[in-house]
């Protein structure tokens, strides 16, 4: 990692706050005994000595926000479970990682995998459920395997199972594999597979909260989130909202990848910028320079140089004109064709559509043929308008926010790199073609990066 000075003449290294990631370099990270080295369970000790309803207001006034896209309040969330209906409730993991860009939650689960089931068990202790499943993406076989063999050593150590700490709660918890489809990351989606249904989103109201899995009442939080309470329970919550900001406080993974010199996870306080992550990374790679990032994943609007010093909260970000998300910082240098990449995104958007709505299952393969076109040279001036307004009849017009992920990028990339797009259409393909500019093949020696 760099080493060089931040503007205040300090490391940039002092602004990661390393908590999930603490320990993932050491020996056997993944075992029930480092964890219980690095104060592990501790969390959930304190938790049980609280009354439920004490503990979700507690995870409230953290101030901690689901880390899976929304950012909405886990606490909250929590506190819409209705007590005293009588019905089996159940905490539902989302571990179904698939946007593009986004590699959190499967690292954290194979390094640190104790870290989800203790906050696991506290929120089940919250919200009075004796049943939690953790829908994992089927094909991290590794990941997998590692994460029976953490609920296996739980049970063993009697975090799992029938009256957990002599609290009287008694839990049990499944690992389930899911078939492999970004829509099952949706949360109702990821309910009907984990019923044994084809996962597609359902109509809402009800909410999962009322009327989630086997229609009882549920709550679904991303991995990170649940992960995050262990640590808020053991170290306090002033200690968690000494970090980030007012709305947005706390600590955050962050995942660097594309032209960067060094790639990887950045756990640190919400509201760093990028410029302050690619001084820790080294930069863009030698040579070159950024052109455009997404904040969060390839369904956020992508950002250019200009947003370099936006903090990386749920507001800067918003404010700024895209969205957090997933916090899947992915970024390229100027030899990206934008165009490209676009066509890329919209191309996994389209095979990924469930197809239950229309306008996402037919404006997807519409918006795919037409950025082909362009790419391919064949496009025509009127096709830029096209994309635009397929785009905004796609967007908030489907059950679940696939839509508005796949028009997100045609929006955005309109909105700053349009000249390119009319660049394709004027010289009959792409003006990066290694074909057309010799300088590109010069600057690129390996095109294949680019592909």
């Amino acid at each position: 990692m760099a080493t060089q000075l931040g503007e205040n003449g300090t490391s940039p290294e002092k602004l990661l706050a390393p908590v999930l990631s603490a320990f993932w370099d050491q020996p056997e990270s993944w075992t029930l005994a480092t964890y219980e080295r690095h104060d592990g369970y501790q969390g959930l000790r304190k938790a049980l000595a609280m009354a439920p309803d004490d503990l979700i207001a507690y995870v409230k006034d953290a101030g901690l926000r689901g880390r899976g896209g929304a950012g909405f309040p886990t606490g909250m969330k929590w506190q819409f479970i209705p007590q005293g209906d009588g019905k089996p409730h159940y905490l539902v993991v989302n571990a179904d990682e698939s946007e593009p860009g986004t590699c959190k939650d499967i690292p954290l689960l194979f390094a640190n995998p104790h870290a989800l089931i203790e906050g696991i068990v506290i929120a089940c202790y919250a919200i009075r459920s004796q049943q939690a499943f953790i829908y994992l993406r089927g094909e991290v076989v590794p990941v997998l395997r590692r994460l029976h063999e953490a609920v296996r050593e739980a049970y063993a150590a009697g975090y799992l199972g029938t009256n957990i700490l002599g609290s009287g709660l008694d839990l049990d918890v499944v690992v389930h594999a899911g078939a492999g489809a970004y829509i099952c990351g949706e949360e109702t989606a990821l309910l009907d597979s984990l019923e044994g249904r084809r996962g597609q989103p359902r109509l809402r109201p009800p909410f999962p909260a009322v009327a989630g899995l086997y229609a009882c009442p549920t709550v679904v939080n991303n991995v990170e989130s649940i992960a995050s309470v262990p640590s808020i329970l053991n170290r306090g919550k002033d200690w968690f909202k000494s970090m980030g900001s007012e709305k947005s406080p706390g600590f955050t993974l962050y995942s660097l990848s594309g032209h960067v010199t060094s790639p990887g996870q950045y756990e640190a306080p919400l509201g760093i910028t990028l410029r302050q992550l690619l001084d820790m990374s080294g930069g863009i790679r030698a040579g070159h320079r950024l052109k455009f990032w997404t904040p969060g994943g390839s369904s956020t609007p992508m950002f250019t140089e200009e947003h370099l010093d936006v903090p990386l909260d749920y507001e800067g970000v918003g404010a700024a004109g895209s969205m957090l998300g997933t916090k899947a910082l992915q970024c390229f240098d100027e030899t990206t064709c934008v165009v490209r990449a676009v066509t890329r995104w919209t191309e996994f958007y389209a095979h990924e559509s469930c197809g239950k709505c229309t306008p996402c299952r037919e404006g997807t393969y519409w918006l795919v043929q037409l950025l082909r076109d362009i790419e391919a040279g064949k496009g025509r001036m009127s096709d830029i308008d096209k994309l635009n307004d397929i785009a905004d009849t796609i967007n908030g017009k489907s059950f679940c926010a696939l839509g508005d992920g796949a028009a997100s990028p045609i929006f955005s990339s309109l909105k700053h790199f349009r000249a390119e797009y009319e660049e394709h259409v004027t010289g009959k393909g792409c003006p990066l073609d290694p074909a057309k500019s010799t300088a590109w093949a010069d600057q690129n020696p390996h095109p294949e990066v680019n592909a």
